[in-house]
């Protein structure tokens, strides 16, 4: 279980200065991403990075771990000075990142991706025994259940995640950066990874944790540092923190109620997406109904087959249904004819499904919209340009168009997916994990915006592995166990307990 991970016989004295920044500097073309950065990380405690979305705080993690390299000022570890031009070069130094966006190799085993570069060999031979062995025994120990021999590229965002945690893991690193580690991970999976970050710290590891759970936050860390704009607004004890306390620091102010009113559809609105019988990888035979100005939610376990319900509806997956209508339309099975019919989709991974990082912004709204911009197989650049200000304004988006999506934060490539997504004009939006790495500035603006659409009569599928968000948002509630819908909760049975007893496969009411 988690809580026996050693020590690895290298970390430092707990209480010494194990990492100094002292006047960093980084700028990405004309935007300022950190200035005059200073602060020490103590050894063997858990220091956070706390900010809004552009606060600089995953850029601050990524010079730690030698990903992005400062224009300024210097990085000491153990009191020496590092100018690392490499992961690998931090790796050697003992510092290791576990990124937001998973970067596993797909095509190779979870084994071979948590032992990447560090195999045991014989005489130039991978020895597969010993291999298996350390892998079997770094399970146990960090209380992860992924399969050695399981192929990466077919395993959920949460399951990747766990893959990238377990290599950090296995590099014996005394300096863990952990940048929004639980974004993708279930409830019991978030408390195994609490107990594997107590258990480092125990052992006299470092930990910098990343991230926008301010309740994880509080829950884990010695000591907290608030950026804004790239600066430190203040580094203090974490127990002299509160929720409210960090919202006011990282925003400059405090923020009102979280979740907007909800306006109930129709009892009589038009149904505006039908499912009937639909089996797919990980689905066996799911029906419902999505109203227009309704929003459902799908709720369950990871692995319980929402994702791949919400991409077969979508026809990014195959699937067969009995009947798969959007706004009376019968839907193809394939992206495209989804798109036509009026359905637009949000993927749970914006790196791997949802943009293409390297065209411009201007490209990645558009792209859901080029048939109504465009004339005789050309676009209207000056239809594109304003039709694309516009949903960026709507989204409450950078409205950079000609940048790439590289150079945005995190927040602000999940509000370009819904910007596309406004541009597009759906009658039914797939929200799968649309608040996933967003700060609470951010998230509130999402909310506002989801809220708005289903004011406007599009039906709203939402996906979320945050029971808060379910509960703050979705008017109904669907729960999937075993890719089969097990439960249906409305109005009042929509409750954390109901939510949690469906998933878990215990008796609950379900709605007429």
């Amino acid at each position: 279980m988690a809580g026996l991970i050693p020590s690895t016989g290298r970390a430092m004295t707990p209480g010494a200065i194990h990492l100094a920044i002292h006047g960093v500097g980084k700028s990405f073309g004309g935007t300022r991403a950190l200035d005059d950065v200073t602060l020490e990380v103590v050894s063997g405690a858990v220091h956070a990075f706390v900010g809004e979305n552009g606060a600089g705080k995953s850029t601050l993690g990524k010079i730690v771990a030698g990903v992005i390299q400062p224009d300024q000022g210097q990085v000491t570890v153990a009191g020496e000075p590092v100018a690392f031009g490499s992961p690998r070069e931090a790796l050697a130094r003992g510092i290791a990142l576990v990124a937001q966006e998973v970067a596993v190799v797909p095509q190779r085993t979870v084994a071979e991706n948590v032992f990447l570069g560090t195999e045991p060999r014989r005489f130039g031979f991978v020895q597969r025994r010993r291999l298996a062995g350390r892998f079997e025994q770094l399970v146990r120990d960090a209380g992860f259940e992924v399969p050695a021999n399981a192929v990466v590229g077919t395993l959920p965002i949460a399951k990747q995640q766990q893959v990238e945690i377990l290599r950090a893991l296995a590099r014996e690193a005394e300096l863990i950066v952990f940048d929004e580690p639980t974004a993708s991970l279930s409830a019991t999976e978030v408390e195994r990874f609490h107990e594997i970050v107590r258990s480092l710290a125990r052992n006299g590891r470092t930990v910098i944790l990343v991230s926008h759970f301010l309740t994880e936050v509080l829950t884990l860390a010695d000591t907290i540092t608030v950026l804004r704009d790239g600066r430190v607004v203040r580094t203090g004890p974490a127990a002299e923190e509160t929720e409210d306390t960090l919202v006011a620091a990282m925003l400059g102010r405090s923020v009102g109620r979280t979740y907007p009113p909800k306006q109930r559809a129709a009892a009589d609105a038009p149904i505006a997406l039908s499912v009937r019988d639909l089996h797919a990888a990980g689905v066996a035979g799911a029906s419902l109904n999505v109203r227009a100005g309704e929003i459902v939610a799908l709720a369950g376990l990871v692995g319980a087959g929402r994702s791949e319900l919400a991409r077969a509806i979508y026809g990014a997956v195959p699937a067969t249904a009995a009947e798969l209508t959007a706004a009376g339309l019968r839907l193809p099975g394939r992206p495209v004819g989804s798109i036509r019919a009026g359905v637009a989709l949000i993927p749970e991974s914006r790196k791997d499904d949802g943009l293409l990082l390297t065209r411009s912004v201007r490209e990645n709204v558009s792209l859901a919209s080029l048939p109504r911009l465009g004339r005789l197989g050309f676009v209207r650049r000056r239809a594109e340009t304003a039709g694309v200000r516009e949903a960026l304004e709507r989204a409450t988006a950078v409205p950079v168009l000609d940048a790439t999506p590289m150079a945005l934060s995190g927040g602000n490539q999940q509000k370009l997916l819904f910007a596309r997504a406004l541009l597009a004009e759906p009658r039914v939006l797939i929200a799968d994990e649309p608040t996933r790495g967003v700060d609470v500035g951010a998230k509130r603006d999402l909310y506002e915006l989801l809220v708005a659409m289903a004011a406007r009569g599009v039906a709203i599928l939402l996906i979320s592995n945050e029971i808060e968000e379910i509960l703050g948002l979705a008017h109904r509630v669907l729960v999937l166990r075993a890719g089969r819908i097990v439960a249906e909760l409305d109005g009042d049975a929509v409750t954390e307990q109901a939510i949690l007893a469906a998933s878990f496969g215990r008796a609950v009411a379900v709605a007429s």
